[in-house]
């Protein structure tokens, strides 16, 4: 049986469904005698904390730019805000989301970046 390397594994189980991974941690369970996501949740107070905090991001609203209409209703279409809270945020600028994944924060950050605005992820 080959031998899978540490990356190989978690590249794995990135293609893996919900279901998938739900069945491979009850054969782990069965076949070893220990529960995965116990061992993963003693873990995770070492390194897991401040992993977490540099993995989320805020998207800070710096300057609306010259289209304001247009980041306004990017504004409004990513946080659900009213047009007066969202003109609020375009005037004055403030945080659009707050702790996101890092990935969802870029994709914000390009679409708002698109319409002429100034963006900044804390």
């Amino acid at each position: 049986m080959a031998k899978f390397t540490k990356d190989e594994f978690i590249n794995g189980l990135k293609e893996m469904t919900i279901l998938e991974v739900k069945e491979l941690v009850d054969a782990m369970k069965e076949e070893f005698g220990v529960d995965p996501s116990a061992v993963a949740v003693a873990a995770a107070p070492q390194g897991g904390a401040a992993e977490e905090e540099s993995s989320t991001k805020t998207v800070v609203l710096k300057d609306a730019g010259a289209a304001k209409i247009g980041v306004i209703k990017i504004i409004r279409e990513i946080t659900g805000l009213g047009l007066v809270d969202a003109k609020g945020i375009a005037d004055n600028g403030g945080n659009i989301k707050e702790n996101i994944p890092l990935d969802e924060a870029n994709e914000i950050k390009a679409k708002l970046e698109e319409a002429g605005a100034t963006v900044e992820l804390a």
